[in-house]
């Protein structure tokens, strides 16, 4: 019996390992879409996963458990925007519009794209990465050339390169977007 508890045990803390490292940094960036203070934010999401571990919420599948991720620091975050704390340290916010299902809809399919953006980024090699995601910051062909000193060509091959290999890497983003679209 103690066998089983200890193996469930590693179990549930290499799950949690897996889970912290996956979402921590989305669930911090997505706090402080309500709180604009990050140190804060990181405060009420490291306070989430304490209280997800301690109440063994592990044993859920992994839709439900982001799911209750998302919405307790949600929660957690408008509860601080609520309290004396913070109406101490700020001026008012919209706290109905923070309140509401579009809002947090919304802010969870910002940060889950991002994140599935980010993996899939991490995938292509240095060179190519930087190439895509000065692309995406609005930066011309010749300019990342310029920046990368390397040639336009070289950029667009490594571009055409880049965006074979991730587009069946994203392609759960565009069902996660079209999904909200619809809906």
């Amino acid at each position: 019996m103690k066998r089983k508890n200890l193996y469930e045990s590693n179990t549930n803390k290499k799950r949690y390992n897996e889970l912290y490292n996956a979402l921590y940094s989305s669930l911090c960036v997505f706090s402080n879409q309500y709180l604009e203070n990050l140190e804060k934010s990181k405060d009420i999401v490291q306070e989430v996963f304490i209280k997800m571990w301690n109440h063994e919420i592990l044993s859920q599948d992994q839709d439900a458990i982001k799911a209750y991720l998302y919405t307790s620091v949600r929660n957690k975050s408008l509860d601080y925007l609520k309290s004396k704390e913070y109406k101490v340290k700020s001026t008012e916010v919209d706290i109905a519009l923070l309140e509401s299902e579009d809002y947090f809809e919304k802010e969870v399919l910002i940060e889950e794209v991002s994140r599935l953006v980010d993996q899939a980024l991490n995938v292509l090699p240095l060179k190519c990465r930087e190439i895509v995601e000065l692309s995406m910051r609005g930066h011309q062909n010749n300019q990342i050339a310029e920046e990368l000193q390397i040639s336009i060509n070289t950029v667009k091959s490594q571009k055409k390169i880049a965006y074979k290999k991730l587009r069946p890497l994203l392609k759960g983003c565009y069902a996660v977007f079209l999904a909200y679209l619809l809906c």
